[in-house]
């Protein structure tokens, strides 16, 4: 079975659990994916540049591990009006 038909064979199996959501092919504002992206570029990288490629991967490793300790802020990122769908 081709991946795609395995994907749309369980998206019909769990209908009533699961609603889908087609976005278009470039839409980052209606990605909350992006959001946590802004926040790691502003708060992670933005405010110490690292001198070095250890030095940065430490930093966001723990700017990441901080902020999924925080549940709060990663809720935040559900209530811009853009990805509110997401979050029902």
């Amino acid at each position: 079975m081709h991946r795609s038909a395995a994907v749309r064979d369980w998206l019909q199996a769990n209908r009533r659990r699961i609603r889908m959501f087609f976005l278009p092919g470039y839409s980052p504002e209606l990605n909350p994916d992006e959001y946590l992206n802004n926040d790691v570029k502003t708060n992670a990288i933005g405010r110490q540049r690292p001198a070095t490629k250890d030095e940065l991967i430490l930093n966001l490793e723990l700017y990441l591990r901080d902020t999924q300790r925080r549940p709060h802020i990663v809720r935040n990122y559900f209530k811009a009006e853009p990805i509110q769908y997401a979050a029902g």
